[in-house]
């Protein structure tokens, strides 16, 4: 699920990684470390990672991934198999989320269909950076080409979905389109929120994505104007290879879970890798879950996007959430004890 930003980056409030020269710190902890460990549902967590622990790669890693296909007991694999890493880098622990928007639309252009979702062009493929947003939705370059996947009937919604890279689409005959991150316009992202707070309609805590939606409906041209500051503009194309039923695709081209995968940052935490996550805040968190995804945001050893599902619910539960916490990376047992100075090992 290519994701450009959280939906904390579509409002401009993401935290800033740790500086590059931040020095990483492993500390090896066992499970009875863990809050919350024993009342986890391990055989959930091992499900998810049997999806995606087949594409990695190492000797280990291939016996890990037929041993859990083999076995039944998912609390007694983790324990047997892995350690918990608790991986730091100077920066504090911040857990966001992310969904996968779900939009009404039509194969043809109605008069309530009339908001293109497009395919990428090949010149903009090739001509980096390309056409701004304005200058794509207002100068008919994209007209008469083909290069429709579908028309949706509310211009912020398709905002959103670019923002988030990825999403669903509900035809007027109830059959249900995927779209995926084909490619963008070169141009970069700037933060419609941002220039909200800049021009002094809301303070920065009075921000959020719905708070945008609804003064983009409420104030037309105005609106419409709002949308065109940002110049970055996202293209799809049509994932038929995933059925409705199932997760988008996460960053490992397989379908993600609900509650169960997370976006971590790549440079630190190895895809596929199972991730024991304690969030707190108002609705704190023990899980065991996958790490199947990444986006720009995510970066640094303590950063991580709970992936919520899809639709408006997941939308909503999703954008809620900025809290603190830890994560701890399960590593099998030698990797895990080989990131330990020898005077300790």
């Amino acid at each position: 699920m290519r994701r450009l930003l959280t939906l904390f980056g579509l409002i401009g409030l993401t935290m800033g990684p740790a500086p590059a020269s931040a020095e990483i710190h492993y500390h090896v902890l066992s499970f009875d470390q863990l809050e919350g460990w024993a009342e986890d549902d391990h055989d959930a967590a091992l499900k998810v990672f049997r999806e995606t622990c087949i594409d990695m790669r190492g000797p280990d890693w291939k016996s890990l991934c037929a041993f859990a296909h083999d076995v039944k007991d998912g609390k007694a694999f983790f324990e047997l198999m892995f350690r918990p890493v608790l991986i730091e880098d100077g920066a504090e622990a911040l857990f966001t989320g992310y969904f996968e928007p779900e939009l009404d639309g039509s194969r043809v252009p109605t008069p309530r269909y009339r908001f293109p979702v497009h395919r990428m062009p090949p010149e903009a493929r090739h001509n980096q950076p390309w056409l701004s947003r304005r200058d794509i939705l207002t100068s008919g370059v994209m007209e008469g080409r083909g290069l429709e996947i579908a028309w949706v009937d509310d211009p912020v919604e398709l905002f959103f979905l670019q923002i988030q890279g990825s999403g669903r689409i509900r035809m007027t005959d109830g059959s249900v389109v995927r779209v995926g991150y084909a490619g963008k316009n070169g141009h970069d992202y700037r933060s419609v929120g941002q220039e909200l707070v800049r021009r002094g309609v809301y303070e920065p805590h009075q921000v959020s994505a719905a708070v945008i939606r609804n003064w983009v409906k409420r104030n037309g041209v105005l609106g419409e104007e709002l949308l065109y500051h940002n110049p970055s503009y996202v293209f799809f194309r049509e994932v038929s290879e995933v059925p409705a039923h199932r997760g988008p695709l996460g960053a490992m081209n397989r379908s993600i879970t609900a509650l169960r995968s997370i976006a971590v940052d790549p440079d630190i935490v190895r895809l596929g890798s199972p991730v024991w996550i304690e969030k707190g805040g108002k609705a704190p968190m023990r899980r065991l879950m996958i790490a199947q995804d990444t986006g720009s945001a995510i970066k640094g050893a303590q950063r991580a996007d709970i992936f919520f599902g899809t639709g408006d619910a997941a939308g909503r539960a999703a954008g809620k959430l900025r809290d603190p916490g830890r994560l701890m990376v399960l590593m099998p047992i030698q990797r895990a004890y080989a990131l330990l100075p020898e005077s300790v090992q």
